[in-house]
């Protein structure tokens, strides 16, 4: 049953995932089909980040008391429900209603998860490994989920994706169906949630600290991840399906970092790991921009012959990978089980806030700026979450001694 579990979460989070990170497919297709503009485009990230700030703080704390499971298998039905009126509707307003559903429905299923995976885990060390399992196996899904996209996109009938995403909300439902889950203690611990916990935990310093660098992570990973096909399309001029398929591998370096993340953290110091990776993360980017400058556009491109910059810069994702699912963990291990729903609240609300301005900033820098200068100013937040580290580390090893 334990395995079922893991296994249920992974599958359910990976397809919620599919449908949160199909925006930047959905921006090029919506500019290119549905009469958007590059800035309305930026709002579908705004639909269902602010949706997911929305069910975080109005529902995170209330989750435990409907149950996990009870809550993963309705988001997952109303999610078919969704999908299949958009495939039948195939206007811009659809789609701005499917990413508020999808983010109501991911900040519901990400307490779940979160709160779940602490329900599981025996230690901190395995905390660390459920999580980075889980947001591994949420990253394969988003890979899976573009190449699933690009493969409609090509065939000309893109909307009928949605048939096939509702299905897979199905089969996930029917796997929860058969997990069960030691729930009542779950819901009497979240009796003591509610919103001036997560205001108390929110002014905490090391709570503080800890959401800044994840409020400038997800900025950073919905920047690049949103607006990379358009990059690929718009200043390398690969053809439409292909900038999509090409964006896969920012997605799979996203998930064999952290799939292998969690082998790595076990023999090195989780700093000394994240530190490392923004400074790799700094590096290609100021390696693979200049290579994206000056590139013509060809007729007959293809993978053997595409810019340098196509397969390069996405390998940021390789460096990103370990730092969400580690100082999220660093974070809830060093918390009763019963404050877990409430500060899974606050995680989800400052990454939901990062992933909107992101994106947006991101937007507006592509409507005035060249796509490459837009990239370069992701080295602010680098700079910004390298500052953060040592703080945090510092605060974690003053509870540590005051735990003692």
């Amino acid at each position: 049953m334990r395995v079922r579990t893991i296994v249920a979460l992974a599958l359910s989070y990976a397809t919620l995932g599919i449908l949160m990170n199909s925006v930047g497919v959905v921006i090029l297709q919506s500019i290119e089909h549905l009469g958007a503009t590059k800035v309305m485009g930026s709002g579908l990230e705004a639909c269902k980040d602010l949706s997911v700030v929305a069910a975080s703080f109005f529902l995170a704390t209330r989750v435990a008391a409907f149950g996990f499971r009870r809550a993963i298998i309705g988001v997952l039905m109303l999610m078919a429900a969704t999908c299949l009126i958009v495939s039948t509707l195939g206007s811009f307003t659809a789609m701005q209603g499917l990413f508020v559903m999808t983010g109501l429905g991911f900040g519901i299923v990400k307490v779940a998860t979160y709160a779940t995976i602490g329900q599981l885990a025996r230690d901190p060390a395995e905390h660390a490994g459920i999580t980075n399992t889980v947001e591994g196996a949420f990253m394969v899904g988003v890979l899976a989920g573009i190449w699933i996209f690009s493969w409609f996109v090509g065939g000309g009938a893109w909307l009928h994706v949605y048939w096939l995403l509702a299905g897979l909300c199905g089969v996930s439902a029917l796997l929860w169906a058969t997990v069960s889950l030691g729930e009542p203690a779950a819901r009497a611990a979240s009796s003591q949630a509610g919103w001036r916990e997560m205001a108390t935990l929110a002014m905490l310093p090391a709570t503080t600290i800890m959401l800044v660098a994840l409020f400038f992570y997800v900025l950073i990973e919905q920047g690049v991840g949103s607006w990379l096909p358009t990059f690929n399309r718009e200043v390398l001029h690969l053809p439409t399906a292909m900038s999509v398929q090409m964006s896969t591998i920012f997605l799979a370096s996203l998930a064999l970092g952290r799939l292998a993340s969690g082998w790595l953290l076990r023999r090195r110091s989780w700093l000394f790991v994240l530190l490392a990776c923004l400074g790799a993360i700094a590096v290609l980017i100021l390696v693979s921009l200049p290579l994206a400058r000056g590139v013509v556009p060809r007729a007959d491109i293809g993978w053997s012959d595409a810019p340098v910059a196509a397969f390069l810069f996405p390998l940021l994702g390789l460096f990103m990978a370990p730092i969400y699912p580690t100082v999220c963990s660093v974070a809830l291990s060093a918390l009763p089980q019963a404050h877990h729903p409430a500060m899974i609240g606050l995680i989800v609300i400052f990454s939901a806030l990062g992933g909107t301005i992101g994106s947006f900033l991101t937007g507006l820098l592509f409507q005035h700026l060249s796509g490459a200068l837009a990239f370069y100013f992701l080295l602010v937040p680098i700079g910004v979450i390298a500052a953060t580290l040592p703080v945090m580390r510092r605060r974690q090893r003053d509870a540590a001694a005051v735990g003692a």
